[in-house]
């Protein structure tokens, strides 16, 4: 059995770093508050997300894959809004504060935190259910930020995927948890790790800063994250669905869980955005730059609402429920 720590051994153990000066940071961990100093015209960009177990992740998921994801589902937040990683904090429950799953979290914590050089600088533990919070800190030029609220008709509807992959795996890897389907061992493990190691697209973000008229991460379900940035930007949307980028895995799929994962499976953490048509070519190197791909899924449109349609023209329906925190299974 791993050896159980106490809580001041177990935070000097596993999250005690760069207490010493660096760009954007005065102070670290160790004070009662860490001093973060942005750059002149620069602009803090701050987000906050919990997971906790049961609701987020499973039980069984490796430690360093936990880290990985609590931190990158608020880098994800990050990239949306076009800003650079600063730092972070972590609020920690624990059922039981054991050393070598610790280790383990804090391992794929930090090698994602020195990836997008973010540094830990304070937070809290405590015994309880388990469940991480944490709140990441960015920067960002003033007036440069990614909102949800400029796209405008005519725009073009993006998803950013890693290449040769697609949206909607994270979904498929949760049905296979549920047991409503089987994947052969590789191909599970290849949807899977886009359940448990999602990449967010920092460098993407940065790369549409000026490009994109609106952004947002897909966290709920591409629909459910899409209408946000319809009701605020004042628009519609019209999407080909067979425009979505799609892994072989869910290739293979009946049409109708395609659908649902794609459309609203969530969990996928890749960028829709809206860009003008005219920046077309610019998005494109925007993708080059951020080490991923784009996809043209549809358009804006004037009229409110979301319309779907096939490569043939056909309606698809519009019926799919976004992740809920209070209403979903």
């Amino acid at each position: 059995m791993s050896t159980p720590l106490g809580e001041f051994e177990l935070i000097r153990r596993c999250f005690m770093r760069h207490r010493e000066p660096r760009p954007g940071i005065a102070l670290g961990s160790g004070d009662d508050c860490a001093l973060l100093a942005p750059q002149p015209g620069m602009q803090l960009a701050v987000s906050s997300d919990m997971l906790v177990e049961g609701r987020h992740f499973l039980s069984t998921v490796d430690p360093a894959r936990l880290g990985h994801k609590a931190l990158a589902v608020n880098l994800s937040d990050l990239a949306a809004s076009g800003a650079r990683p600063l730092a972070f904090t972590l609020a920690l429950a624990l059922p039981r504060a054991e050393a070598d799953w610790l280790d383990a979290l804090a391992e794929g914590l930090y090698a994602l935190a020195d990836a997008h050089d973010c540094a830990l600088v304070g937070g809290d533990t405590t015994a309880g259910p388990l469940n991480l919070c944490i709140t990441v800190f960015g920067e960002v030029p003033s007036g440069a930020a990614l909102l949800r609220s400029g796209a405008r008709a005519g725009d073009e509807l993006w998803i950013s995927h890693a290449p040769g992959r697609g949206i909607g795996d994270a979904r498929l890897a949760l049905e296979v948890f549920r047991g409503t389907l089987a994947l052969p061992g590789d191909a599970f493990e290849r949807v899977r790790a886009a359940m448990e190691l999602p990449q967010p697209r920092v460098a993407l973000g940065i790369a549409l800063r000026g490009v994109a008229s609106a952004a947002i991460d897909v966290s709920d379900g591409l629909l459910g994250d899409l209408r946000h940035v319809l009701a605020l930007s004042g628009v519609g949307a019209r999407i080909d669905a067979d425009a979505l980028p799609c892994s072989p895995e869910l290739a293979v799929q009946p049409l109708a869980l395609r659908r649902l994962c794609q459309l609203a499976g969530g969990d996928d953490y890749e960028l829709l955005f809206t860009a003008p048509a005219a920046r077309h070519a610019e998005v494109l190197a925007a993708a080059r730059a951020g080490g991923c791909a784009a996809a043209r899924i549809g358009r804006i449109e004037a009229e409110p609402g979301v319309r779907i349609e096939d490569r043939d023209g056909r309606a698809v329906p519009v019926d799919f429920a976004s992740f809920d925190h209070f209403k979903s299974a």
